[in-house]
């Protein structure tokens, strides 16, 4: 959890299972505190806080990690890092949407980074109306969602081959994404389980909702 708009944030009940661990990120941890929600780290440098609210960030998490201002990771990347270091199936960021763009994408770059060096994990910025991901080359299989019912690819730093779509609106065959191109954009599951599969590349994945 970051700090970000908290209007644009899922409703954390939906996030929560018997084995979610909560880790949060700057402000973040605080508002996971407010939720009653015990952090298991609260990691960052803590300059969004003043000494009350960090004091209750402490009292209300398993650890505080607190680092310099001066540093080379965000906040937010310092967290991801802690996530991965407990060996999860999926790590899930939220509180990154909603606000300053240059947070934004900062953590999607910082997801992207920890995707490729973590394939065996499943990494996505999730909020209230969509959910992004990064496919590596190969079958992924996307589960028709009632919830982000509009699905579009887009090539992430490299262009995208061999990719074939089957169980959406608009399938393809031997289809190429190319960076700057938009041609993929608000695609339907139709079958209850789709696939999509390339051969090369990075490809995001984005599930939106209107409402």
């Amino acid at each position: 959890m970051a700090g970000g708009p908290g209007s644009v944030i899922p409703p954390l009940g939906r996030l929560s299972g018997p084995d979610t661990v909560f880790i949060g990120a700057d402000r973040g941890a605080l508002r996971l505190v407010r939720q009653g929600i015990r952090p298991a780290a609260a990691v960052g440098d803590f300059d969004s806080v003043n000494k009350e609210e960090l004091d209750e960030i402490r009292s209300g998490s398993d650890r505080l990690i607190r680092v310099p201002v001066e540093k080379n990771e965000t906040d937010t990347e310092l967290a991801l890092l802690e996530a991965v270091a407990g060996s999860p199936r999926t790590v899930t960021l939220t509180g990154v949407t909603g606000g300053r763009l240059d947070h934004a994408e900062s953590a999607m770059h910082a997801v992207f980074r920890m995707q490729r060096a973590h394939p065996g994990i499943r990494f996505r910025i999730l909020d209230r109306y969509n959910e992004l991901s990064f496919l590596h080359p190969g079958e992924t299989k996307i589960t028709k969602s009632d919830q982000f019912p509009y699905v579009s690819f887009f090539a992430f730093s490299e262009k995208v081959e061999g990719v074939v779509l089957d169980g959406f609106r608009y399938e393809l065959q031997d289809g190429l994404i190319l960076p700057g191109t938009t041609l993929y954009t608000s695609n339907e599951a139709i079958s209850e389980v789709c696939t999509i599969s390339f051969q090369t590349g990075i490809c995001l994945m984005i599930r939106s909702t209107d409402a």
